[in-house]
């Protein structure tokens, strides 16, 4: 249940929409909620009569655990192989359905960099065939033409280069 909160830190539920969403009773999740949120993992909200939980992005294990959360997914990996090849990566985003933590027929990324184009349409041939799900790119220069909060309300950084 934490892997949603902490895969897109934007992303958030309520009690009686995680019980349906993980089968689970409805006491169970509340008190590992009321747990996590004790501990400072998670923040709470309320709109209506639900209170909504989220993950703390200002946790100071928040960084951590999301990458382990990436790790686990596999994505880190995929990513770290792919970039070394793809050209001058500054940084790469998962957007759409799978940035709010839904899986999805359609995989969104958004690149920033010099990217080589050519070998990404056969990294994207590749995939789609294997994960059978289409994947759709866009692709900006630098981070000056960046607009995320246009293309996407919840873009999912899930690399950056460090340097």
């Amino acid at each position: 249940m934490l892997l949603k909160f902490f895969l897109n830190a934007n992303s958030s539920g309520y009690l009686r929409g995680l019980e349906q969403e993980f089968g689970e009773s409805s006491n169970s999740i509340r008190l590992e909620l009321n747990r996590f949120e004790k501990a400072g993992m998670l923040v709470s909200y309320s709109k209506g009569n639900k209170k909504f939980f989220q993950a703390n992005r200002k946790h100071p294990l928040f960084n951590e655990i999301h990458n382990i959360v990436l790790k686990h997914i596999g994505f880190d990996t995929i990513i770290n192989n792919v970039i070394e090849k793809l050209g001058d990566v500054k940084q790469v985003y998962i957007s759409g359905d799978f940035a709010l933590g839904k899986d999805s027929q359609i995989i969104d990324l958004i690149l920033v960099g010099d990217i080589n184009q050519q070998y990404l349409i056969q990294l994207v041939q590749k995939a789609e065939k294997l994960i059978t799900r289409k994947i759709r790119f866009i692709i900006f220069q630098n981070y000056k033409e960046v607009d995320l909060k246009q293309l996407d309300t919840n873009p999912l950084l899930v690399w950056e280069d460090e340097n």
